[in-house]
């Protein structure tokens, strides 16, 4: 049988949740502006708008916002990306 390769595959300790760490109103609630450097942070608890696992940490500026999502613009080595992705899963810089 061939083997799953989902969106999730090799994310045992991206994703793992800290003990401290709680799913809150305000992480969803959270404003950015044009502009703003943030960094991409997934939280494994909401899987809604979650951007690509390899992302992860990686530091971007925000271009547009989208309804609730907001577009983030990420060099991936000499490229730039455009990720959309909820305020749950970027911090600011």
């Amino acid at each position: 049988m061939r083997r799953s390769r989902g969106f999730r595959s090799k994310t045992r300790n991206v994703l793992r949740i800290g003990k401290s760490v709680r799913n809150t109103i305000t992480n969803t609630l959270r404003t950015f502006e044009i502009g703003d450097k943030v960094i991409v942070m997934q939280n494994a608890a909401i899987q809604k708008g979650m951007p690509h696992p390899r992302y992860h940490g990686k530091a971007g500026k925000i271009t547009e916002k989208r309804g609730v999502s907001y577009m983030v613009a990420v060099k991936d080595g000499n490229k730039d990306k455009s990720l959309i992705s909820r305020p749950e899963h970027i911090r600011k810089n």
